[in-house]
């Protein structure tokens, strides 16, 4: 996970407010972070993959750490099949 993680310029620790500066696809999931992001693989499909963060305390705010817990290993034909995967980790 964490080679994903540097691949995809993923923090291991943010804030869910962070993560909306630099990603356009971020919703709450009861106590997830949800995360869809767009990376150029060499082809010009299937480019979409997405990552899932875990609070690590009761601040269910944007402004509450959150910690990175999946990314996917496979990509996603766009965001709204990407956050289908997050969902289900």
């Amino acid at each position: 996970m964490k080679n994903l993680a540097k691949e995809y310029r993923l923090p291991e620790t943010t804030t869910q407010e962070a993560l909306e500066e630099s990603w356009s696809t971020v919703i709450n999931f009861g106590n997830k972070v949800l995360l869809a992001g767009y990376y150029y693989n060499g082809r010009n499909t299937n480019s979409y993959f997405a990552a899932v963060y875990e609070h690590t305390n009761d601040d269910l705010s944007i402004e509450g750490e959150i910690k990175l817990a999946a990314i996917s290993e496979e990509f996603f034909e766009d965001n709204g099949h990407a956050l289908a995967w997050a969902m289900n980790h």
